[in-house]
C-alpha cells in the first residue's frame, strides 16, 4: 500500500504528542500495528482507522480515507489475517492441507479448483494474490518465528498432481533451509494424536496476549480467553514431542518430493 497515509498518521500522532504506545493505549491496539501502518505496511481495518481518529481527534479523516484492500479471504478468517500480520510468533498446525502461508501458487490454484460451488477464475486469481500477499511475512527482514507441525497426510494427498506436490514440499524445505520456517511431521506410524480434529493456528505478540485459530469446513473461530489458549498451546506442544525431529522431518520431506518426482 502507500506509505502517504501512514506517512499522515504519523505527523498527526508526533503532532499529538503521543508516542506509538501511547496511541495504541488510546486506540486499543497494539504498538507494532501502529508501527506496521505508520510504515506503509498494513491497512486498518474500518474499526481501527474509526478508533484512531477518535483518539487523534481528527474526525473521520482515517475512516473516510482508508487506502483500498484487495484482499480476499473467508470472513470467519478476516481477524485472524490481520493478526497473522501482527504476530511475532506463529505455530501452525495442518493435518490435511498446507497452511496457507506455506503454500505455493500451483497448490492454491489445486485447492481452489475443488470449491463447490465452483469459484470464477476471477475469484480463485484474488484468492491466490491474497494468500501470496500473506506470505510475504515470511520474506520481511522483521518477520514472525514460523513453525509448522505437518501430519504427514498433507504430505501423502497429492494436490494438483506429482510436479506441483514435488514444487510444494520443495518450497517448504527451501523455507526450512533458510531458517524461515520450522517444520515438524508427526508420521502416520504415530497414529491418533492430539491435534486430530482442526487444524490450529498459535499467535504470540510483542504486547498483547497470545491467541489460538481452529477452522473446520467453512467455520473459524478465533480462541483468547485465557485458559483455551492454554489448552490449545498445551495439546500443540504434546503433539510437537511425538513428531520427527527437525532434520528426520527435512529428509522425510526430501524423500516424499523425490517419491513424486520420480514416480512412473
Amino acid at each position: 500500500m502507500s506509505s502517504n497515509y501512514g506517512d499522515w498518521l504519523k505527523a498527526q500522532r508526533e503532532a499529538s504528542g503521543l508516542t506509538q504506545k501511547e496511541l495504541a493505549d488510546e486506540a486499543i491496539m497494539t504498538r507494532s500495528h501502529i508501527a506496521h501502518i505508520e510504515a506503509g505496511r498494513r491497512i486498518p481495518s474500518k474499526e481501527d482507522a474509526r478508533r484512531l481518529d477518535k483518539a487523534l481527534n481528527t474526525g473521520n479523516v482515517l475512516s473516510s480515507f482508508l487506502p483500498q484492500d484487495d484482499t480476499v479471504v473467508a470472513d470467519h478468517f478476516e481477524v485472524a489475517r490481520q493478526l497473522e500480520q501482527q504476530a511475532t510468533m506463529i505455530r501452525e498446525f495442518a493435518f490435511s492441507l498446507v497452511p496457507g502461508i506455506l503454500q505455493t501458487e500451483r497448490y492454491m490454484r489445486a485447492v481452489l479448483r475443488t470449491a463447490f460451488p465452483p469459484w470464477s477464475e476471477d475469484e480463485c486469481d484474488k484468492v491466490v494474490v491474497t494468500r501470496l500477499e500473506r506470505a510475504k511475512i515470511l520474506t520481511e527482514p522483521v518477520g514472525p518465528v514460523v513453525w509448522a507441525l505437518l501430519d504427514e497426510a498433507v504430505l501423502r494427498r497429492p494436490i494438483g498432481g506429482r510436479d506441483v506436490m514435488t514444487e510444494q514440499i520443495m518450497h517448504i524445505v527451501r523455507l526450512v533451509e533458510d531458517n524461515r520456517v520450522r517444520a515438524h511431521v508427526l508420521p502416520f506410524g504415530l497414529g491418533a494424536h492430539p491435534l486430530l480434529q482442526s487444524m490450529l493456528t498459535l499467535m504470540w505478540f510483542e504486547d498483547q496476549p497470545p491467541v489460538a485459530y481452529t477452522e473446520g469446513m467453512r467455520v473459524g473461530k478465533i480462541h483468547d480467553a485465557p485458559g483455551m489458549v492454554e489448552q490449545l498451546q498445551g495439546a500443540y506442544d504434546l503433539a510437537l514431542s511425538d513428531a520427527l525431529p527437525l532434520k528426520e522431518s527435512l529428509a522425510l520431506l526430501r524423500a516424499t518430493a523425490k517419491e513424486y518426482e520420480h514416480h512412473d
